[in-house]
């Protein structure tokens, strides 16, 4: 819990503070007099006064923003000797560019983030796929337990293939590839054979309006493969009754071929019967048949299967390292990548093409965050890029109260030659807070909702 929250204060501290900063410095260049920079809101917890400059830096009681005050005349009595320093007195195009640049900036620490997780290395699942379940995009396709996926092409390429170093850069490319609803073709060594297979994957009707891990589970490509291999046995469980060792190799159950420890686990979860299942297991190289009868427990009113073992081993793994060209230039395409996808999902959102159960609140991202820590630097630091990706998108949006909203209004002001008046900007100011406070009530719901049923 304590480095839950924690993560979640370090993570927000450094986005508003680069999204500040961003304000910040570009007011101090296009000739804007700074009153204020601001990490939190309330009561003042810290507090320092530049000597040159005259802004008070503060961090405040509450964390959840921050703001750049600058000298303005719609908010006190400016002297005639500094006007030329006040905020509104500006070309459009200078408040423009003060007001773009704190979204601008999270874009930009995303980017470093990406890249530096690029540059570190990080140890990646190895792009070998789970047997796909039924009824799946790749179960359709052909594709099976322990294939080995190399290359993927998508339909609207150049007709070069994208070599696949991971399994998550492998997930990465099939759901970009199907929010676009563009076709896929795998380049696949089936079973980690030396032969190679082209297997095309349709994605254009894959239906991906649903939230969480559906696309995966949709898709069929998620889980790693991993090998049916017996674990530790506990004593006297029905494992160790039917003769299961440590290190047996499943085959078969029932004469049904088990092609990973994920098949393996649904098919004892499913067996509520009093009859043994029939297992067919290699042991040091020899085929031994036999009988092992899950015991059948409930929990929630559900009946399943258990045999008391461990079942399967680490999934393969690999470090996908880049240079330092590289892993910018893979900052600037993930950031792009992620920021198009938001857009695309807060459209559909907006449409109603997509479920609202996509938006997440404060309470997700803290656990997202306390989570992210506990995996390692490296998955923390993708964490954060994730977030000021997300945070940068999100006020760039047309929406009054936000950066964008304020851009908008900047836009109107250029074309027209005239500010937008002070009775329709507080309308519009009442409109987006309202609008905000509504998103902010459901993402609190979907919180809530995660956590019941978690």
């Amino acid at each position: 819990m304590l480095l839950t929250v924690a993560a979640f204060l370090v993570a927000l501290g450094l986005l508003i503070a680069i999204h500040e900063f961003g304000h910040y410095q570009v007011a101090r260049w296009c000739g804007v007099k700074i009153l204020r920079f601001s990490i939190g809101f309330g009561k003042p917890l810290l507090r320092w006064t530049s000597h040159s400059t005259g802004t008070e830096f503060v961090l405040s009681i509450l964390p959840l923003g921050g703001y750049v005050r600058m000298l303005d005349e719609r908010e006190g009595e400016v002297p005639a000797a500094e006007r030329h320093l006040a905020f509104n007195t500006q070309p459009v195009y200078k408040r423009f560019l003060i007001v773009a640049a704190g979204p601008v900036a999270n874009l930009l620490l995303a980017i470093v983030l990406y890249a530096a997780a690029a540059w570190q290395g990080m140890p990646q699942l190895q792009p070998v796929i789970a047997a796909p379940p039924q009824g799946s995009v790749a179960a359709r396709a052909g594709l099976h337990g322990g294939d080995v996926v190399v290359a993927l092409q998508r339909a609207s390429g150049t007709g070069e293939s994208m070599t696949v170093a991971s399994l998550d850069a492998l997930r990465w490319h099939l759901v970009r590839a199907a929010l676009a609803h563009e076709d896929v073709v795998l380049t696949v060594h089936p079973s980690g054979s030396g032969r190679t297979e082209q297997i095309p994957l349709r994605l254009r009707d894959a239906a991906l309006e649903d939230a969480g891990g559906a696309i995966e589970q949709r898709l069929g490509i998620g889980a790693p493969w991993i090998p049916a291999v017996v674990g530790e046995v506990l004593p006297d469980s029905p494992a160790q009754r039917g003769g299961l060792r440590m290190g047996d190799r499943v085959e078969a159950v029932d004469g049904v071929p088990v092609p990973d420890a994920i098949q393996l686990r649904q098919r004892i979860r499913a067996h509520v019967s009093p009859q043994a299942q029939h297992w067919r297991v290699l042991r040091g190289g020899s085929a031994l048949d036999l009988n092992v009868l899950p015991e059948v427990q409930t929990q929630g009113g559900v009946s399943f299967g258990r045999i008391g073992a461990v079942l399967g081993s680490l999934p393969a793994t690999t470090i996908v390292r880049l240079g330092f060209l590289d892993g910018l230039e893979e900052g600037v395409q993930r950031t792009w990548e992620i920021a198009s996808m938001s857009l695309q999902t807060m459209g559909r959102m907006v449409l109603g093409q997509a479920s609202l159960k996509n938006l997440s609140g404060p309470l997700s991202i803290a656990d997202y965050a306390g989570r992210s820590a506990q995996a390692g630097w490296t998955s923390y630091l993708l964490f954060v890029a994730l977030i000021s990706v997300s945070l940068g998108v999100l006020n760039l949006l047309p929406i009054p109260v936000l950066d964008g909203g304020h851009l908008m209004y900047y836009l109107w002001e250029f074309l027209t030659g005239k500010p937008v008046s002070a009775p329709w900007m507080e309308r519009f100011q009442r409109v987006g807070m309202a609008f905000l406070g509504g998103l902010m009530l459901i993402a609190l719901f979907n919180d809530v909702a995660r956590m019941l049923g978690s």
